[in-house]
């Protein structure tokens, strides 16, 4: 994946966080987590997935905890 793509997925999962920030450190992480799996691409997912695993730079804290529970989601299909 190119740098390119990850930092807009990047961009694009912060703005979602950032909607969701309101709901509260316990609440928010599971609902960006759900926005991920139902309206992203599965390529998008798969995208935000593999730039976790490259370290997740630039995903703001409640975000990386949302992509960490989107990776247990998608082991638990």
């Amino acid at each position: 994946m190119s740098s390119d793509t990850s930092e807009k997925l990047v961009y694009m999962a912060n703005q979602i966080g950032k909607f969701f920030a309101s709901q509260g450190a316990e609440k928010a992480p599971a609902a960006i987590a759900e926005h991920l799996r139902k309206f992203w691409d599965p390529r998008m997912r798969a995208g935000i997935l593999a730039h976790l695993d490259a370290g997740g730079a630039g995903l703001d804290p409640l975000v990386r905890q949302a992509v960490e529970r989107l990776r247990e989601m998608a082991a638990a299909r």
